[in-house]
């Protein structure tokens, strides 16, 4: 940061020009009053984040604004609103007005997280003083919201001054060079009509303004914490507050800051917006959160489960990016991927899809769609995309198939029958860039890199995850063909991917190692592979995975030269994808799953097999690297993997056995999230979370499965052993709304439904039923067509014996 600093002084004389009074509306009283969740003293030095649509903040837990994140280094905290960012954060302090100690507001004792906001607790124990700063980002505007409430705990009344500097730093999101968006020194000055400090870059019309209530002068101030040498064209200013708290008793200081990349007439709408309509823009944020928690509202025993699901819903919405000029949709972690991806979207939105947002998912498959069609003429889906539209990766080939099948996940949740048609096109031209041109052989594998960034596995071999996918593509993109009435490209469709699923679940098959192979090439493509994972082995120091990989090599002297085998050689997670999609038949997917369990800890399954680590202390990942890496890395996503894949296959009491395990994780540093990597390390949010847990909660423990487009909705609940009651409330279908509770009975399971469209069509799973009684009212067994019973109405109780 340029060390040149402005200083001004903003005076406010108690009771004429105080910044507020202890009767004004209070930021911090409303939002304390709603759920929250406390930190832990252990990670105050760890990153959070408040967000809205527009704007977003991230800082520390501690109150402070460290230089943050790798991907634009050390600039990934801070407040942004892409696509720019306004500040590297803010410095608060406060001194007696006649002595000479200082506090400076950068080590609280506390860290608050609720859904829409955050709080830290700061104390002054010389001066009998506590300080709470709460920071509130509304939706739909450019700026933020943040309060301190100065309490006076003694019988003195006190004199006070106090500063708030912003650190301004105007500057390009990554990737800006490439749209010409190119930074320039920051320039400061003070408006008096305003009473705050206004900023612009020089060269652009990127602008930000923050400042508080009242009148303010100009004149010499202090910034009376120590500076922070940091990168940048940006600069400092500090705004200071004369304040008398009478003994026992409380003033309240808010601030508000705005930005705009478009003009100065905006910042100055957005900085009004803030001042005049800040509490209804909160009333407003709460009331749509509380919509949120109604959504697939859950109440099952294990409430710990249950506080994930809910902020789990909330941590969607902390990601959910709005820039005007792209589009609105859920970017994938912060604080270093604040943009947009495609493998991820199709992971997190199954999630949003199951917990009601399905406008969240319509505008982000239409902003990865529009993307994609600008980078590809060829219906293939780009992999990252910065905030301005940049595309870093034109996709990998997993992500095309899998955004088709996500298209086709959608319509089954909200028979958008448009949307599909808008799609369908370039979905066949992504079927044909994945059977043509990355097909060569003609084998029905599309040849190139799947969700694995690993050296050898990003070459254009045939990998597990790929096939997968492409055959989950390949067969959803059927049933969207029949759904526009297109029955020869279905019927077309169906054939191809009825042979992938028996070839994929025979040809990729390892029986030696009871598991699928990772990848799939002749011994002479196989052994660099090999070569470079002994290397890294080696140098973990993995002598298990050595010895291993040794036998392995021996093993492929006796292979045929030429022919085309499954490898096993990484034990990456991706070979689990056959379970969570539901190709591989019941005896290899259970013998797969079993043999998972061989690579995970008690957070959940490692990235790489070969990484996992046998020490004692293994359980608790040593988080705090310099170095920014996934080597050795337990994570989230291989984890929810096999929480589909066991709820496929192995029944709820395994699929809840992965779900307890990514609960580990959260909370666990920031209070109401979890991490990318368990439990600590990396994005401190991760939008895929919400895949693991509330897919296999939803569609698989509750049994819910919908079909929008016919009004039908398939119900087959398996509750875990030790569940004997659960309810989901308010699951939105289409335009329906659908409600399951579920009791289970010494000799026969009730199921009470209801729903909001009555003439929508129930199946509800009735294999090995003796009896049934709908509304009391007997129905015969024998007459139930394929053991799904179908029934109608608003109100139904169901008893099965």
């Amino acid at each position: 940061m340029n060390p040149k600093q402005i200083f001004l002084l903003f005076l406010l004389v108690a009771g004429c020009s105080a910044p507020e009074t202890k009767n004004s509306p209070s930021f911090y009283k409303k939002i304390s009053a709603l759920e929250s969740i406390k930190g832990k003293s252990q990670y105050v030095a760890s990153p959070f984040v408040a967000a809205g649509d527009r704007v977003y903040l991230v800082g520390h837990q501690d109150g402070s604004f460290p230089d943050i994140g790798w991907h634009i280094t050390g600039e990934m905290g801070g407040i942004w609103d892409h696509p720019i960012k306004l500040m590297d954060g803010f410095t608060a302090a406060i001194k007696a007005k006649e002595g000479r100690e200082v506090y400076c507001l950068n080590n609280a004792d506390q860290f608050t997280n609720f859904p829409i906001g955050n709080s830290h607790h700061f104390t002054w124990k010389e001066e009998n003083i506590e300080i709470d700063r709460v920071q509130f980002i509304p939706d739909g505007v450019e700026g933020a919201i943040v309060e301190f409430t100065i309490h006076n705990q003694s019988q003195k009344n006190k004199e006070l001054i106090f500063s708030f500097t912003g650190m301004i730093d105007l500057r390009p999101t990554w990737l800006g060079e490439r749209t010409n968006m190119v930074d320039a020194e920051d320039q400061v000055t003070f408006d008096n009509n305003l009473s705050a400090v206004v900023a612009k870059d020089k060269d652009n019309p990127w602008h930000v303004v923050f400042g508080s209530s009242g009148r303010a002068t100009v004149g010499q101030a202090e910034d009376l914490c120590p500076k922070q040498l940091r990168k940048g064209l940006g600069k400092d200013a500090t705004l200071s507050y004369s304040v008398i708290v009478n003994a026992n008793d409380e003033v309240i200081i808010p601030f508000y800051i705005a930005g705009s990349y478009q003009s100065e007439d905006a910042l100055r709408a957005n900085y009004d917006v803030l001042k005049t309509q800040g509490q209804a823009l909160l009333e407003k944020k709460m009331d749509r959160f509380k919509k949120i928690d109604e959504a697939s509202h859950l109440t099952i025993p294990d409430k710990e489960v249950q506080r994930m699901y809910e902020w789990l819903k909330y941590n969607t919405d902390w990601l959910t990016r709005n820039v005007l000029e792209q589009g609105r949709g859920l970017s994938a972690g912060l604080p270093d991927y604040p943009w947009w991806f495609g493998a991820d979207a199709t992971y997190a939105l199954q999630g949003a899809l199951v917990t009601g947002d399905h406008q969240l998912a319509k505008s982000t498959i239409l902003l990865l769609h529009q993307l994609s069609k600008k980078t590809n003429s060829n219906g293939r889906i780009v992999h990252e995309v910065s905030t301005n539209g940049s595309v870093y990766n034109a996709g990998n080939v997993n992500e095309t198939a899998q955004f088709i099948t996500l298209v086709n996940t959608y319509y089954a949740w909200t028979g958008d029958k448009e949307l599909v048609s808008q799609l369908f096109p370039d979905l066949k031209k992504g079927i044909q860039w994945l059977l043509g041109e990355k097909d060569p052989d003609g084998n029905r594998y599309p040849n190139g890199s799947g969700m694995m960034e690993i050296p050898g596995l990003e070459s254009e071999l045939e990998m597990i995850d790929v096939a997968v996918y492409t055959q989950q593509a390949v067969a959803s993109a059927a049933s969207l063909a029949t759904a526009l009435g297109d029955i020869a490209t279905a019927s077309e469709y169906q054939k191809i991917a009825d042979e992938l699923k028996v070839k994929i679940d025979t040809e990729w098959w390892q029986p030696k190692e009871s598991s699928f192979g990772d990848f799939r090439g002749t011994v002479a493509e196989a052994m660099p592979v090999l070569n470079a994972a002994l290397v890294r082995s080696d140098t973990l120091g993995k002598t298990w995975a050595v010895k291993e990989l040794e036998t392995t090599k021996k093993n492929m002297a006796s292979y045929s030269v030429g022919k085309r085998i499954p490898h096993v050689i990484y034990h990456n997670w991706v070979v689990n994808t056959p379970m969570e999609t539901g190709i591989a038949d019941s005896v290899k997917a259970r013998a797969a799953l079993t043999k998972a369990k061989a690579y995970e800890n008690a957070f959940g399954a490692f990235v790489t097999g070969i990484d996992r680590t046998e020490e004692a202390d293994s359980v608790v990942l040593k988080s705090r690297r310099k170095v920014f890496s996934y080597t050795g890395a337990v994570m989230t996503l291989p984890t929810s993997v096999l929480a589909v894949g066991a709820a496929r296959y192995a029944g709820a009491d395994e699929a809840l056995h992965y779900v307890k395990k990514l609960q580990q994780s959260f909370s666990y540093a920031l209070p109401g999230s979890m991490y990318e990597v368990s439990p600590d390390f990396g994005m401190m949010t991760q939008a895929w979370n919400i895949y693991g847990v509330a897919v296999p909660l939803i569609n698989y423990i509750f049994g819910i499965q919908p079909k929008a487009f016919d009004k039908s909705i398939y119900l087959s609940p398996q509750l875990p052993v030790s569940w004997k009651d659960a309810s989901i409330e308010n699951v939105k279908m289409g335009a329906n709304s659908l409600s399951l509770t579920i009791n289970l009975k010494n000799d026969y399971k009730e199921y009470r439904i209801s729903q909001t469209i009555a003439d929508w069509n129930i199946f509800i799973d009735v294999k090995k039923t003796k009896k049934i009684l709908v509304n009391d009212k007997e129905v015969a067994v024998k007459s139930i067509s394929n053991n799904w019973l179908k029934i109608s109405g608003k109100e139904l109780v169901v008893k099965i014996y």
